[in-house]
């Protein structure tokens, strides 16, 4: 791939944070978002590649890598509730995002390349494509911002006037989702917890967030 030397290169400022082994893991829970990060070059064995995969993690923890276009395409799918994001090297994405710019699942599209002007006119014609990006650190802030639009989107907001709220019709015309939050937020708060009960919750995200040694040390 072209540029790709620059592509492992933006990720080495962070290499002292990096374990010296990092193993791409299965996931044991769906999480709300999938970033499939696809380019020819990627190599798990590679420190450079380790320490990218770091980063990614601590913004989106469901991380899948692919060195062809269909595996990506493939990956995105299995999609099912989840948002997609796809990180993608310039001359691989030429030919991929016209292939997967019209799925519904995926949001949005960063290219990763060392040659910014090179891909900035064709990106232009692609409306998910969101950046052209020679380092990870940008990218990352990029996904960021996505994935907090991504969640306000999501919030259900319901209005009634204090005079429509005395009407039981008025109540029942709620969005679903909405009043599903709201009993769902009641219940968390009138649960009674012990010690036994944080140890679980510790347990099961130590299982979510396997491989992820930023949030891990947070969770521990």
């Amino acid at each position: 791939m072209s540029g790709s030397k620059s592509n492992q290169n933006a990720a080495t400022s962070s290499r002292s944070t990096a374990p010296s082994s990092i193993r791409h893991p299965r996931q044991r829970m769906a999480p709300n978002y999938l970033l499939i990060w696809v380019d020819n070059s990627i190599d798990q064995e590679d420190e450079d590649c380790q320490n990218t995969l770091v980063q990614l993690k601590n913004v989106v923890n469901d991380v899948k890598l692919c060195t062809e276009s269909d595996q990506c395409i493939e990956a995105l799918n299995t999609v099912d509730k989840q948002q997609a994001f796809v990180i993608t090297s310039g001359s691989l994405g030429q030919h991929l995002v016209p292939k997967i710019h019209g799925m519904p699942q995926l949001d949005a599209i960063y290219i990763f390349c060392g040659n910014k002007s090179r891909h900035e006119d064709w990106t232009q014609n692609w409306t998910k494509i969101k950046g052209v990006h020679t380092n990870i650190k940008e990218i990352c802030q990029a996904l960021q911002l996505a994935v907090k639009q991504c969640d306000q989107d999501s919030i259900a907001v319901s209005f009634l006037t204090v005079n429509e709220m005395v009407s039981t019709d008025n109540l029942n015309q709620l969005e679903p989702t909405f009043m599903y939050t709201q009993l769902f937020k009641e219940i968390l708060l009138d649960i009674k917890y012990n010690r036994n009960a944080i140890k679980d919750l510790a347990a099961c995200c130590r299982q979510v967030f396997t491989g992820n040694p930023v949030e891990l040390q947070v969770i521990n």
